[in-house]
């Protein structure tokens, strides 16, 4: 078995996170040769890394020797690669496999030194696919405080009044400014604070992934896409809802509920699919099969000129230690599912003159099926829990 090396640190790093379930805010040094484990860090890391590693080899910088390099006149980072260049050596790699954002001037250091590196982001991204169970507990408190922070959401959306110049709460216009505030202030009191880019969006404002602004429209859909990360762990969730505040025109009344029907039929279609063994791809084919046989566009049916309307992103993606991680669920997903993956599943569909339903739920691949780890309604009219 190929020896493994990364460097980093663990609050950047999700590879090494999945190794060393710890924060550690230094950059440090992982390899795993012949069933042993390696770490170089600093006296301020190794009782913890101890303690989370039991059975670790640790070296320690100073014993080889950067407090006499750098007292020497050589620059930290040049004393820092070689320090890590010699920790490699007393490891005894010659070769070692390695994710594709492994630091440059260190890959070539080690180079110079003889040592064979080989990008191997498939390998890599597979250690951590299968969650640990920290790592599960985790994404479960994630997506609690994501339903918690929609609940809120929700609720602050029953309470608008429709107006012509956009929804108002208690007089006052209500933006996306206010939703998002408050889907950050509950998910935080839930341990899992979000970023600041969290989508509530319109076809007044927002789209892809710009995360909205301004006034929200009556009769219209408005998309709520959070994903926040679970401190302790850090770990994510995913999940997305949306909501109708008020009665559609006449006109785009029947045209919501047809993206609303659809994008909740591929929801269900996709994830009762979900087991061991099926390729992202064939879950991301079968919803453009049932979009475009209603007469969508999907990202299938139209090339790069292709403007938002229809089904135009991945049906999904890997969730963990990243938001944004393996499997693919899409145009790209030809590796098949594995136990232990979580995914999240977002089909939708986009109409330039109503704008965007989406819903997403997590869901975790289990031994012989799945488990959907969202526990939220569907509902498009908000209501008070």
């Amino acid at each position: 078995m190929a020896a493994l090396l990364l460097h980093g640190d663990t609050e950047r790093s999700a590879a090494l996170r999945h190794e060393i379930p710890l924060a550690i805010i230094d950059p440090l040094l992982f390899a795993e040769a012949d069933g042993r484990t390696y770490v170089l860090t600093s006296f301020l890391e190794a009782e913890r890394v101890k303690r989370a590693l039991p059975g670790v080899e640790l070296l320690d910088w100073f014993e080889l020797g950067y407090k006499d390099l750098v007292s020497g006149g050589m620059s930290l980072w040049d004393a820092a690669r070689e320090v890590e260049a010699r920790a490699v050596r007393e490891i005894g790699l010659t070769e070692a496999i390695v994710p594709g954002d492994f630091p440059l001037g260190l890959g070539d250091r080690l180079r110079q030194d003889g040592v064979v590196l080989t990008v191997d982001d498939a390998a890599v991204g597979l250690r951590r696919r299968t969650k640990t169970p920290a790592e599960l507990d985790g994404m479960r408190a994630a997506q609690r405080a994501a339903e918690a922070a929609m609940t809120a959401a929700r609720e602050l959306l029953a309470r608008a009044e429709p107006a012509e110049d956009g929804l108002r709460v208690d007089g006052k216009p209500l933006l996306a400014e206010d939703v998002r505030a408050t889907l950050r202030s509950v998910a935080a009191e839930h341990g899992a604070p979000c970023p600041p880019d969290i989508i509530v969006a319109s076809v007044w404002q927002g789209g892809g992934h710009e995360p909205g602004s301004g006034p929200l429209p009556p009769g219209l859909p408005i998309h709520i896409d959070l994903w926040p990360r679970h401190e302790e762990s850090a770990c994510w969730a995913d999940m997305a809802r949306t909501f109708v505040v008020g009665d559609p025109a006449p006109e785009h009344a029947e045209r919501i509920a047809e993206m609303a029907r659809l994008s909740l039929e591929a929801l269900n279609q996709a994830e009762a699919a979900i087991r061991p063994g099926v390729p992202g791809r064939e879950l991301y084919d079968a919803t453009c099969d049932l979009f475009e046989a209603a007469g969508w566009a999907t990202q299938r049916t139209t090339g790069a000129e292709a403007g938002p309307d229809g089904f135009q992103h991945s049906l999904g993606h890997g969730v963990g230690l990243d938001v944004h991680e393996a499997p693919a669920v899409g145009l790209a997903g030809h590796d098949p599912l594995v136990p232990g993956d979580v995914v999240a599943i977002e089909p939708g569909l986009t109409d330039s003159q109503v704008g965007t339903v989406i819903f997403e739920d997590l869901v975790r691949v289990t031994e012989d099926g799945h488990e959907v780890l969202t526990r939220f309604p569907y509902d498009l009219g908000p209501s008070k829990a």
